[in-house]
Formats: C-alpha cells, structure tokens, sequence
C-alpha cells in the first residue's frame, strides 16, 4: 500500500510557526475545548497553552503533534497548509493488491488524509508476538475468518461481523485464528506517522512494509 504522507521536517515546521498561534487557538474552539480541557489533553500547563495561541511560545514538532491528535486533525492542517482536491470515490478497479510478508492490502480510501482506509488479507501465524503502542486511532471489522485481538491484557475472538475500536496506545496485537487466515476492513488515524507504526504486517525491521 501507499504510506501516509510523511511528517513534517522541523525546518518546514519551524518556518510555518509564526501563522501557527491564530491556527491552534480557532483549531481548539473548532473542537469545542476550554483552553484547561485542551492543555490537561496535550499534558500541559493551561498558561504554556496560551501562550502558544499568543504567539509568545513555539510549539515544537512533537508538541504539534500531540496538539493535532487532541483537537481530531492533523499538523497539516495545524500549520494551515491547504491540501488539494482528492477524488471522494475509489473504484474497485483502482485498489491494487500489495503484499508483503504473507499480507495483503488494498487501498480503499484516498491516500494523504488524516485517516487511512484498508481492506486487508492476514495470513495465520504471520505476526509472532509483535505487540504495538502508537498514538492514534483504530477501528477495524471482520469480514471473513476469525481474528485474535489482544488490548492491554485482555485477548477476544471476533469472528465475521464483529469490530473493535481502539486507541492505540492501549498496547495491541492481532493475528489470524485458522489456518485460512482472516479478511479485514481497517481504519486508522496516525496524523501522518510513518507507515511503521502500524500494527498491521511483519516486524518492520525485516522488510519495509506496514508493521
């Protein structure tokens, strides 16, 4: 598949700072958050948050980040870059398997968004115990087969029809329960984190690939 769009360089974000304090503070009433609620979210003080919409603080690009996660978007968007057009419609015809350590991915959503959209073919016995802790969201559905979902230090059984929903930093894990493997729908949100994070695919320290 087609990774997300990469993050920011710190150069790009420290040239873009000086539009970013108008951006963050009508990105957190867009979100409908007390400038307490907001910085108790991002694990700061509520005065360092307003003086980061004031202009006297600059975020830095890890704090960007947190920041874009708590208000639901992405650094792109926090740094006011303007993104263009995508096509709203992706036909059957266009989604390309790739594979990679025994997976298979189709693209199902525009790439380059805050959110990514996968159709995906996991084979059984694929992921070891690879457990992954990433910040974002993920949210997938059983199409075929039997998933093995394990959150934090609670394992479940889903089977086709059921769906999970998580945050990612709950440490997970998922893999195949029957020898013929299982078929996913799968929706994350990384606010641009490299394709690695996932918890999706072989460990990335094998191959390239969606981890």
């Amino acid at each position: 598949m087609n990774p997300p769009e990469p993050e920011p360089s710190v150069q790009q974000a420290e040239a873009a700072l000086p539009a970013v304090a108008p951006q963050l503070r009508a990105l957190r009433r867009r979100a409908a958050l007390t400038l307490e609620t907001a910085a108790r979210a991002a694990g700061l003080s509520p005065a360092h948050l307003s003086r980061l919409e004031t202009g006297q603080r600059q975020p830095s690009l890890p704090m960007l980040l947190t920041l874009a996660r708590v208000y639901g978007t992405t650094v792109s968007d926090l740094l006011g870059e303007t993104v263009a057009d995508r096509d709203a419609v992706v036909r059957a015809a266009a989604m390309e398997p790739t594979r990679a350590g025994g997976w298979t991915y189709w693209q199902a959503g525009a790439s380059g968004r805050g959110m990514q959209a996968l159709r995906v073919q996991v084979p059984h016995g694929s992921q070891g115990d690879i457990v992954r802790v990433h910040p974002g969201e993920e949210w997938l559905y059983v199409l075929k087969g039997r998933l093995r979902l394990r959150l934090g230090d609670t394992t479940d059984l889903l089977g086709p029809g059921d769906s999970a929903h998580f945050d990612s930093l709950t440490p997970h894990r998922i893999a195949a329960q029957d020898p013929d493997g299982v078929e996913l729908l799968f929706v994350h949100t990384l606010l641009q984190s490299p394709a690695a994070t996932l918890c999706l695919g072989p460990n990335p320290s094998e191959n390239g690939a969606t981890s």
